[in-house]
């Protein structure tokens, strides 16, 4: 049987307490404890522990320190319930540990997944461009399941994407002397692809938004192209294929077809 022989606070954390032990062959540093526990055990100098309350003692303070880690890192974020268990495990606390404070602090409401994910919405919506299935992606990686994202997506409307989709692209430089109309229209509909939204909410956000060159600025965007192939394709091949080849590769970049005749006929002016 072991007598706390002292008990001392600690220098650099008021709140917590060392104990010191003797079992008959004088004092030695035992264990600390957190000032709950040392008030909720009585423990004072002169009371007797056996092995089995030492390792009570050292189990709750273990917990508790898991407790605390958990509480500081929520402090600076909402935390999904996942994010806090892989948090804990990389601070090497035990498993137990760990689903006993999860499970105190969904009890006090400090964890909810499913306003971690309705919040985690909203504040994407506010701050950055990203689409439902951006968002889902993100929320799967935190550990969220389906279900809960599905019902926190619900907030995000086809409507509000479409809104959100259609400022940005009115901020893009929307008309290019470089490029075709449909090929400015295809860039950036892949964009907003990567932002994760649908085909859908693209095309009509693509509609509402005013994205074509003018005839003059067509024409010029056409030449630009069609100079290009010329350089690169010229010599290499007869006339008729030649020519063939340059309307192949306009096409392909979303000129129309009378507009790339047209190009094709004022190559043949100059010769």
């Amino acid at each position: 049987m072991a007598v706390i022989s002292k008990i001392t606070v600690q220098k650099k954390n008021k709140s917590r307490y060392n104990l010191f032990l003797s079992r008959g062959r004088g004092e030695e540093y035992a264990l600390s404890v957190d000032e709950d526990l040392l008030l909720k055990h009585g423990l004072k100098k002169g009371l007797e522990l056996d092995e089995e309350k030492l390792i009570q003692l050292i189990n709750e303070d273990e917990k508790k320190k898991a407790y605390f880690l958990a509480i500081n890192f929520l402090s600076y974020r909402m935390r999904s319930v996942d994010e806090i268990r892989v948090y804990l495990r990389k601070k090497e606390k035990e498993e137990q540990h760990i689903d006993e404070v999860i499970k105190e602090l969904l009890e006090k409401k400090l964890l909810d997944d499913q306003e971690f994910a309705s919040s985690y919405v909203r504040s994407k919506q506010l701050t950055v461009l990203k689409g439902p299935m951006k968002l889902k992606q993100e929320l799967i990686q935190k550990g969220v399941q389906e279900s809960v994202i599905e019902r926190a997506l619900e907030q995000f409307t086809k409507s509000d994407q479409i809104e959100a989709m259609v400022k940005w692209l009115e901020k893009q430089n929307t008309t290019s002397a470089k490029k075709s109309n449909q090929a400015l229209k295809e860039k950036l509909s892949i964009q907003l692809q990567s932002k994760g939204f649908s085909r859908d909410a693209i095309k009509e956000a693509v509609r509402q938004v005013d994205l074509e060159n003018d005839k003059e600025e067509e024409w010029e965007a056409i030449c630009f192209q069609g100079d290009k192939v010329k350089r690169k394709l010229e010599g290499k091949y007869p006339d008729w294929e030649f020519k063939q080849r340059v309307k192949q590769n306009l096409y392909r970049k979303g000129f129309p077809m009378d507009l790339i005749e047209r190009y094709i006929n004022s190559i043949d002016q100059l010769e």
